[in-house]
C-alpha cells in the first residue's frame, strides 16, 4: 500500500492506495490561516504537524503493516524557517501573502532572476519573503538555518532530513528551473547559501525513510520511504495524468489554475505565465494563477449570507454575460497581471440585479480571468485542445458550461472520485518504491464532457471584452 499526503491551505488530506491505484480509505483534518495585518497570510507549522498526525492516525486504523511508501504534497512558496537545532523561529508566511510586493519587484528588476528562474518574481514567491524578513525581523534573520517549503517541513518531521524536490523548489524564485538544480547566484542575491537551501531530488525519487519512532507509533513497518513528491499543482498534475505534452487540467479549488504539462523547458515571464519542473524527471509544466476561484464565490455568499453550493444550485441553464461584471481580485492577482495592488470590483450593478446575476457574475469573472490564463498560455506557444476539470469547483455544472463556452473548448469530468494533490502524491510513493515511470500517470476515466455552446459564443466573447475593459479601468485605480 502507499500514502499520499497533501497539506493545502484549509486542511491536510490523507489516501491509503494499494498497489492496483484503487484508493483504501482517506482522511482529512482541518487548518486555519491567520492574517494578522492586511495583505498578511500565516500558518504555525506546529499545526501541519498535529494535522499529519490526526490524519495517519485515522489512516491507521485500517491497519499499515502493508505500507512501502509515502508521498508528499503541499502548497507552494511558504517560507518555512528554521534554526540550527531544526525549531520553527516564525509562522509560515504563505503563497497567498503580498507583504513583499515591494522586495518582489526589486528582485525581479534584476535581469538575472528571470532569465535563470524561468518566471517574475511574484510577491508570493519565497525569494521576496526572505528578503522582506531580513528588513524588517533582522534578529530571525540571523538565526535562519534553513528555508523549507511547507511540505517539506513535513517530511522533516517524517524522515528527520532537510529535502526538497524540483516541482516545488521552482516556486521560490531560486532554482535555476532548466538546469533542476539551486542557483547560487539567486541565492547570493537575497543574502542566502547552498547550506541553507535543502538538497533536491525528483519528485518520483526516495528522499528517506521514516524515522523508527513514527512507524512504530502509526503501525508502520520499519524503512518505509518517503518520495520526493510535488508541489499542489504538479502532484494534482500527476493525480489527474497530465504528466505528457499537450495535456492539460483546470483547477478550479482556493485558487484557479490552468495547467499544462510539457516535455521541454519552455519560459516566457513576461506573459506572467508560471514556467516550472514537474514532479517527474525531464518535464516541466506551465501554469496561468489567479488566486481567488472558489474563494470568489465563498467570499460572495458570505457577502449575500447564503453557501456557495445553494448559489450555484439557483442557477438554470447558461445565459449570456449580462452587464454585471465581476472581477475577482480579492488580494492582488498573477497571470496575466502580476500586480499585487490590485483589488476586485463589480460594474455594471442594475436596479435588476439580483442574488442569482451576482452569482453568474463572479462565476463568470473568474471564467474570464481563466480565459486570460488561457491567453498568456498560448503567447508562449502552449494550445490547449481538452481540459480535464477539478477541484471543488467543478462540481458546479453551469461553471463547466460557462469555461467550455468562453474558452471554446471541450471540458472533460472525471468520474467520481479524487484525482488530487493526495493521490498524486501516492503515485509518486509508487513510483519511488517499484521505479515506475509516467506510464503509471493513466488519465481518468471520463464520466462526461461538456462541450462550448456555439450559440453563447459570441455573447461570452463580449462578456470578456467588457471584463477586460473593466479590468483595465480598475488596475488604474491601484
Amino acid at each position: 500500500m502507499y500514502i499520499g499526503l497533501d497539506l493545502g491551505t484549509s486542511g491536510l488530506k490523507g489516501i491509503l492506495m494499494d498497489e492496483s491505484q484503487r484508493v483504501l480509505a482517506e482522511a482529512t483534518a482541518p487548518l486555519t490561516v491567520e492574517r494578522p495585518h492586511e495583505g498578511w497570510s500565516e500558518q504555525d507549522p506546529a499545526a501541519w504537524i498535529a494535522a499529519a498526525e490526526s490524519v495517519l492516525g485515522q489512516l491507521s486504523a485500517q491497519g499499515l503493516g502493508g505500507v512501502k511508501a509515502i508521498g508528499l504534497s503541499g502548497h507552494m512558496h511558504g517560507a518555512t524557517l528554521i534554526d540550527a537545532a531544526d525549531q520553527v523561529l516564525r509562522p509560515c508566511i504563505l503563497w497567498n501573502d503580498s507583504r513583499s510586493f515591494a522586495e518582489a519587484a526589486r528582485l525581479d528588476a534584476r535581469p538575472e532572476f528571470r532569465a535563470i528562474s524561468g518566471n517574475i518574481v511574484f510577491p508570493g514567491f519565497t525569494a521576496p519573503k526572505l528578503d522582506w524578513l531580513r528588513a524588517h525581523e533582522p534578529s530571525l534573520w540571523d538565526k535562519v538555518a534553513k528555508v523549507l517549503l511547507p511540505k517539506d517541513y513535513l517530511r522533516l518531521w517524517l524522515t528527520g532530513d532537510h529535502v526538497g524536490e524540483m516541482s516545488d523548489a521552482a516556486g521560490t524564485a531560486w532554482l535555476d528551473t532548466g538546469a533542476r538544480d539551486w542557483s547560487q547566484s539567486l541565492l547570493s542575491a537575497c543574502g542566502l547559501t547552498r547550506a541553507q537551501m535543502p538538497r533536491l531530488v525528483e519528485g518520483s525519487e526516495v528522499s528517506g525513510q521514516i524515522r523508527a519512532s513514527l512507524a512504530s507509533r502509526f503501525g508502520l513497518p520499519e524503512g518505509v520511504i518517503v518520495a520526493g513528491g510535488g508541489g499542489d499543482n504538479a502532484a494534482a498534475g500527476v493525480g489527474v495524468g497530465v504528466v505528457r505534452a499537450g495535456e492539460a487540467f483546470v483547477s478550479l479549488g482556493t485558487s484557479g489554475v490552468l495547467f499544462a504539462a510539457n516535455d521541454g523547458y519552455q519560459p516566457d515571464p513576461a506573459t506572467a505565465v508560471h514556467t516550472f519542473c514537474h514532479a517527474l524527471p525531464k518535464t516541466w509544466h506551465q501554469m496561468g494563477v489567479i488566486l481567488a476561484a472558489t474563494d470568489a464565490l465563498n467570499w460572495y455568499g458570505r457577502f449575500v449570507g447564503q453557501e456557495a453550493a445553494v448559489l450555484t444550485g439557483e442557477l438554470g441553464a447558461l445565459q449570456a454575460p449580462g452587464k454585471t461584471t465581476f472581477l475577482p481580485y480579492l488580494g492582488g492577482e498573477r497571470t496575466p497581471l502580476n500586480s499585487a495592488a490590485i483589488r476586485g470590483a463589480f460594474t455594471g450593478l442594475e436596479h435588476i440585479t439580483d442574488r442569482q446575476a451576482g452569482t453568474r457574475a463572479v462565476l463568470e469573472g473568474v471564467t474570464f480571468a481563466i480565459r486570460d490564463c488561457r491567453d498568456a498560455l498560448a503567447a508562449t506557444g502552449t494550445k490547449i485542445e481538452n481540459l480535464l476539470a477539478v477541484g471543488g469547483g467543478s462540481r458546479s455544472d453551469y461553471w463547466l458550461r460557462a469555461i467550455a463556452t468562453a474558452l471554446d473548448c471541450p471540458v472533460s469530468l472525471p468520474v467520481a472520485g479524487d484525482f488530487g494533490g493526495a493521490f498524486g502524491a501516492a503515485r509518486l510513493a509508487l513510483m519511488a518504491a517499484t521505479g515506475a515511470g509516467a506510464e503509471i500517470a493513466t488519465l481518468p476515466q471520463i464520466a462526461r464532457e461538456v462541450l462550448p455552446d456555439p450559440a453563447l459564443k459570441d455573447a461570452f466573447d463580449a462578456g470578456h471584452a467588457r471584463f477586460a475593459a473593466a479590468q483595465s479601468a480598475i488596475r488604474s485605480l491601484a
